[in-house]
């Protein structure tokens, strides 16, 4: 057994959470490679390091008074540091970070000194040696991730110390110079070094444990999934479900690695695991996700469906304003064209002209339209899975205004009116997942 141990910022936000991430590590001996992203939120009130440094970069550029922020990052440091009485001396890292703040300092260098220093803390508090994750992920100048370079620093870095911590979130490019990743980047990390080394699981600590069936802020206390395909999870994530990064994924789910998202404040909930393949079918719907901000071009025209290559050139108006399409439900004469509305914010109303002028056709634009998918790898082959979907929106007065199912039914994807959209979430819970 292998494992990576990747800790969020809310895993990492002061010393008593600190105190959780060694018991975790050192409870299991296969958590031999440990993430850290940087100290995150120990209250709702509070501010990431992250958000502080992105913060004290701007004050530098700009030439704005910077101690307070510098203080607040300093207190927070020591402040872990002294609780637990760590012997890595942070304040000499802390001292020569302040000697390199000028106006004209790497915004990708600063900002990384979060998740640097947060891993060097952990490094020392649990007995790992720390490797810097600039030596390890290795990026092209055109942000390209050199895997075969990078697969090379971490089997060195890890066959001569063997218990290594690694902070997420950056990399390094040719010439030594820090890249950032896109936020959230720290899950990435993990992924990286979990193909790398072949990991028998990635684990993924949080605060919350787990995936939730449905969105907390809607539906009152849903279930945690136990269990999830990686398609599913691409599915609930592309409709809005906040799990991982999207660049997450790809470099595990390759190599077959399960991810398994777990509680840093109850390690012994078991969490949430994601595979290629999952065998439970205890759950015909895994799961509900959803997306407000919807828009829909309904075209239609007489004798459409004579018409060889109709929708051919119907589609190649929206590519030609570089607007990419969510759904096309189509009837005999007409069919729906469905779109993120913030896409054809500035050009919704020359869509129109180009299709009708270039189609002769009849188009109408549909606003306030939400869409919800439920997903669930059980759905496909059962039967009376639309009935309830219908008889759960028909009781309460919910109108069906578009209804699309994909080859392998894996997803149904419902749209109803925006202000219907928390009830519809509500009642497929109910009725559905529950």
């Amino acid at each position: 057994m292998l494992a990576v141990a990747k800790f969020g910022g809310s895993s990492l936000s002061c010393a008593t959470q600190f105190e959780k991430v060694k018991n975790i590590v050192l409870g299991d001996p296969s958590r031999q490679i440990v993430v850290c992203s940087a100290l995150g939120k120990r209250e709702s009130s509070d501010t990431k390091i992250t958000d502080l440094l992105y913060i004290l970069h701007a004050h530098l550029k700009y030439s704005v008074p910077y101690e307070d922020i510098w203080k607040m990052l300093y207190d927070r440091f020591t402040g872990v540091q002294n609780d637990l009485n760590i012997s890595y001396d942070i304040k000499a890292d802390l001292d020569l970070l302040k000697s390199e703040l000028n106006k004209n300092i790497s915004q990708d260098y600063l900002v990384s000194r979060g998740e640097y220093l947060t891993s060097k803390l952990m490094a020392a508090y649990i007995g790992y040696q720390f490797v810097d994750a600039k030596d390890l992920l290795r990026y092209s100048y055109d942000g390209k991730l050199d895997e075969v370079l990078t697969e090379k620093n971490v089997k060195l870095a890890f066959s001569k110390y063997g218990k290594i911590v690694v902070p997420g979130f950056y990399g390094a490019y040719p010439n030594n110079s820090i890249k950032l990743l896109s936020r959230g980047g720290s899950d990435v990390t993990g992924a990286i070094l979990s193909k790398c080394l072949n990991v028998t699981v990635y684990e993924n600590w949080t605060d919350v444990s787990g995936i939730l069936a449905a969105d907390p802020r809607i539906v009152k206390s849903p279930r945690a999934i136990k269990e999830i395909t990686y398609a599913e999870l691409r599915e609930l994530s592309y409709m809005g479900a906040s799990v991982l990064h999207e660049e997450t994924v790809f470099p595990v789910q390759e190599l077959n690695i399960p991810i398994n998202l777990k509680n840093t404040n109850e390690p012994s909930n078991p969490g949430t695991m994601i595979r290629n393949v999952c065998t439970d079918e205890t759950n015909i719907v895994t799961g509900l996700a959803g997306k407000k901000d919807f828009l829909s071009f309904n075209i239609s025209k007489d004798h459409m469906s004579n018409e060889v290559g109709f929708m051919r050139k119907a589609l190649s108006i929206f590519e030609k304003y570089d607007v990419s399409i969510e759904h096309v439900p189509s009837g005999i004469d007409s069919f729906s064209v469905v779109v993120n509305e913030a896409s054809v914010d500035k050009c919704k109303y020359e869509l129109v002209t180009d299709l009708k002028r270039d189609l002769d056709c009849n188009v109408t634009v549909e606003t306030d339209l939400a869409l919800v998918a439920i997903v669930g790898r059980n759905m496909a082959k059962r039967s009376g899975v639309c009935a309830t979907i219908f008889q759960a929106l028909g009781k309460e007065k919910i109108n069906v205004k578009l209804l699309a199912q994909g080859p392998s039914e894996l997803n149904i994807i419902i749209g109803v009116a925006s202000s219907d959209y928390e009830k519809t979430l509500q009642a497929l819970y109910e009725d559905l997942v529950k």
